[in-house]
């Protein structure tokens, strides 16, 4: 039987005991009925699954010891980075889930031009939050133990900015040049994927994603959504060059 995954923001070792975080317990014991006895697996984002047994059961705490760690590697020889221009609501959580199940190793949530959502102080932080909370969430479904980071939104030209040299660079573009049938194999495995919102990309954020070295990426001779889009060019990209070849 496939033990429940639980994501744990903290330092795991064999040994130790430690309460669940509030989400998990609620759903271990109020959905899953787990009770004193019962297995799970605990990961924090350093590559090992730690087997877990809960020891003290409460309505509002899980008690769990720690056992032994074991080094699980589910993540692709292939390095995407999504810069995604943000969606609304549900339309975000998409993306970032199933980016995440399909194994981006960082998503860089981004305005433009046309963007239709703009976040600042309060709710900017809030919204992060939520955001890591999905992908933590789908690295508990996915099996994966590596949780890709989600950067603070920021605006095209700063995120553009803040990229590390290297690496293939493409933007979705119906009109784009490269198709992936003709795409070389990218120097040390990374690649940099930009979408646009809802809106798309504005001429003056297409001459900023050339001047930083993005070609067009044409998926096929239909126009796509933006969360149908990244999702689509992922999955394609790592058949191409990743999980699949």
């Amino acid at each position: 039987m496939r033990l429940t995954r639980v994501h744990v923001d903290a330092a795991l070792a064999p040994g130790q005991e430690l309460a669940l975080p509030e989400g998990a317990t609620a759903h271990l014991v109020r959905v899953l009925r787990l009770g004193v006895g019962d297995a799970c697996v605990l990961f924090n984002g350093d590559g090992n699954d730690y087997d877990a047994r809960i020891v003290a059961a409460g309505k509002r705490e899980l008690r769990v010891a720690v056992g032994a760690a074991t080094a699980v590697d589910r993540e692709s020889p292939l390095s995407i980075v999504l810069l995604q221009g943000v969606a609304r609501g549900e339309k975000m959580d998409l993306i970032l889930q199933k980016a995440t199940e399909l194994g981006v190793a960082a998503v860089v949530p981004l305005w433009s031009q046309r963007s239709e959502v703009r976040l600042d102080g309060a709710r900017a932080e809030k919204r992060l939050a939520h955001w890591r909370s999905v992908v933590a969430s789908a690295c508990e479904q996915s099996g994966r133990t590596r949780v890709p980071p989600v950067a603070v939104a920021a605006p095209l030209d700063q995120a553009l900015a803040a990229l590390p040299d290297g690496g293939l660079r493409l933007t979705l573009d119906p009109e784009g040049d490269a198709a992936l049938p003709r795409l070389a194999p990218p120097a040390a495995s990374t690649v940099v994927l930009a979408v646009g919102p809802e809106g798309g990309w504005s001429p003056r954020d297409r001459e900023q994603l050339q001047a930083a070295g993005f070609d067009g990426l044409r998926l096929g001779p239909r126009i796509l959504r933006t969360e149908t889009a990244g999702l689509a060019a992922i999955a394609a990209l790592q058949a191409r060059f990743g999980d699949f070849r």
